[in-house]
């Protein structure tokens, strides 16, 4: 009895050790790490391409050049696009300010037309006591200089592209040739349904993203909004956070809005659109597209947001969901670490044909 005591105070012991260990890892290694995880996710993004330009014939390092020349392609236009927009919304932000601090004041001009004055509402809605145009200029600035910041490795993060498309396709050919005839198969194919899963969910979230920031930005030109594009980029990034990021990306093209327009009905009009587009997005086509693969807590999330942001700023809030949704799929395609899968995720889908209400998770 004392003798496993022993050994579970000696396991608990060990894994805290790990887990400290890992994590002073993570931060000290965060110039390494951060555009290595960076470039797993646009490898992801561009590794079907790689593989059609294989199956065209191409040679591997032919191939591997055609999707580096891509991947320069896209990230010097989409540059043009995010330095034009961040430079015109610093140069064009200060006129907002003393119009973003009286935002109160034409809230309660227009309550007063509808025949409702109250003193301590007016106390309520003197919003120079919680925010001014100033910190709400700096906390954009902070928020898109570390969306920027993703791409202060670019060098790093080519190469590691690079490695990454190389590796993919070799490293099922080496795990059969590494393992016997029959673990081989079975790592093999664990090591491919984690692949495909992973590409499913990074692809199709992206495209998500994208389409939910194309469509915005969109109407954003068609409203006339100033920095349309700046708040297209704010939700396609943002968007990775689940309902706190979407909520986020609203509140500053809101705030815009009321500044901008001399009546109060357009940005509500614009405010009620955003959010009906977010709803959809978020209720019927991700659903659609990534299944259960997010189902991840909701106090899972925000832990990994505190964590991720701690450790690597802000752009590891962004990649917070990301990785954790990497790591939830991986766990779940092992029998000894599925628990931990299914302790991670958000809703439990139990078989009703099931006495013993056997879990269904993705993976199984």
């Amino acid at each position: 009895m004392k003798e496993n005591q022993n050994k579970s105070f000696q396991n608990i012991t060990a894994a805290l050790f790990l887990v400290g260990f890992s994590c002073y890892i993570l931060k000290e290694l965060q110039s390494i790490l951060l555009p290595l995880f960076v470039a797993l996710i646009i490898s992801f993004l561009f590794e079907p391409l790689y593989e059609w330009l294989k199956k065209k014939k191409f040679p591997s390092w032919a191939a591997i050049l055609a999707v580096v020349i891509v991947i320069l392609i896209v990230s010097n236009i989409a540059s043009v696009f995010v330095y034009t927009s961040i430079n015109t919304f610093t140069t064009g932000i200060p006129k907002y300010i003393q119009k973003v601090e009286g935002l109160g004041d034409k809230i309660i001009f227009f309550l007063n037309t509808l025949g409702i004055s109250n003193d301590k509402l007016k106390e309520t809605l003197d919003f120079s006591k919680f925010f001014s145009g100033e910190k709400v200029a700096g906390l954009l600035s902070v928020i898109i200089s570390g969306i920027a910041g993703i791409f202060t490795n670019y060098v790093l993060i080519l190469i590691y592209i690079i490695f990454l498309l190389s590796e993919f396709s070799s490293i099922k050919l080496r795990i059969l040739a590494a393992f016997s005839k029959s673990g081989a198969r079975t790592i093999a194919d664990t090591m491919s349904d984690i692949f495909i899963d992973l590409r499913k969910y990074i692809v199709g979230k992206t495209l998500i993203n994208f389409s939910h920031a194309f469509i915005l930005t969109i109407i954003f030109l068609i409203f006339g909004l100033d920095f349309a594009i700046v708040w297209g980029l704010l939700f396609f990034f943002l968007t990775w956070l689940p309902q706190i990021g979407a909520f986020i990306a609203t509140i500053f093209p809101l705030l815009i809005a009321f500044a901008q327009y001399d009546n109060i009905l357009t940005p509500i009009v614009l405010m009620i659109i955003m959010v009906a587009v977010g709803y959809i997005m978020g209720s019927f086509i991700e659903p659609r597209i990534l299944g259960n693969k997010l189902n991840l807590s909701p106090l899972l999330l925000i832990f990994s947001l505190v964590f991720w942001g701690w450790m690597w700023g802000i752009v590891g809030m962004l990649l917070s969901v990301p990785v954790m949704s990497m790591i939830k799929i991986i766990l779940s395609k092992f029998e000894s670490t599925n628990p931990i899968a299914i302790l991670m995720s958000n809703e439990v889908v139990y078989s009703k044909t099931n006495k013993e209400a056997e879990l269904n998770f993705p993976g199984k």
